[in-house]
């Protein structure tokens, strides 16, 4: 599958599991706070945002178990590869988010992680997970999509 190409974005990770497992309600982009060996690492396109998630500590949100290796080059100044990273928002937007996940069954699911004019930046979305019956709903349209344009094709030529 070809990904969209933007101009002045360039993706590191998608978290193309979210989707499946989550339904997304909203969207938003913030910054992350990195060091520096963090960032020369996701330059180099390492990265992992499938198995984490945002939550709030004392007012402010934090990406959890994101993992971004270590940078080689790097010499006694290398970051955690598993460590929390503050995410960068505005007060007003942390408020609404803190008071979207203070609900029932909602929570923060990054997204994308990507540079946008050498900056880098998620894309968080405000999700509610999805319960078993859901998931095959999603499975057995995607298959059934799949055949339709396996029978539409065979019928043109």
């Amino acid at each position: 599958m070809k990904q969209k190409e933007f101009p002045g974005q360039k993706i590191i990770c998608l978290n193309r599991k979210a989707s499946f497992n989550y339904f997304f309600l909203d969207t938003l982009e913030a910054g992350i706070a990195l060091k520096g060996s963090e960032v020369k690492s996701l330059r180099d396109g390492k990265a992992s945002i499938a198995d984490s998630y945002a939550l709030d500590k004392n007012g402010e949100i934090f990406l959890v178990n994101s993992h971004i290796p270590l940078y080689k080059q790097s010499s006694y100044n290398n970051h955690d590869p598993k460590g929390d990273r503050k995410l960068l928002l505005r007060k007003k937007e942390i408020n609404k988010l803190i008071g979207k996940i203070n609900q029932e069954g909602l929570t923060l699911i990054p997204t994308k992680l990507y540079f946008k004019k050498g900056k880098a930046k998620i894309q968080i979305a405000i999700g509610k997970g999805k319960k078993n019956y859901d998931k095959r709903q999603v499975k057995k349209k995607r298959d059934w999509d799949r055949e339709k344009r396996r029978i539409f094709n065979n019928s043109k030529k």
